[in-house]
């Protein structure tokens, strides 16, 4: 595969709701061990806006590692390091959606390397 970043990311939407709602939140069903890695290393729904601003630094500047059509658009994996709150790295992969017909890609999920 050819190196890239995924397209547009400039324009990249990270919802607050997905961050504090599901990846921030450990008593989602299917998210709270993510949320409670995230709250080991210094991550508080409270302050979301520190996990987007990460996210948007090391992310979407990465390469792409994997991409996958789906039938809503195309799904872009990045892995890198977040440089988090608490002063230590920490390695994960986000997964990025541009949908059909959007041009702004969209975060989808992000889990521990």
């Amino acid at each position: 595969m050819v190196a890239m970043r995924i397209p547009n990311a400039d324009s990249a939407i990270i919802e607050e709701q997905k961050l504090v709602d599901y990846l921030l939140n450990i008593d989602h069903r299917r998210g709270g061990s993510k949320a409670a890695l995230l709250r080991q290393f210094g991550y508080d729904p409270a302050r979301w806006q520190r996990l987007a601003d990460d996210l948007r630094r090391s992310h979407l500047t990465a390469q792409v590692e994997r991409t996958r059509p789906t039938p809503y658009g195309m799904r872009y994996e990045v892995r890198a390091d977040l440089q988090t709150p608490a002063g230590r790295p920490l390695t994960v992969r986000s997964v990025w959606q541009l949908d059909t017909g959007s041009t702004a890609p969209r975060l989808i999920t992000r889990y521990p390397d």
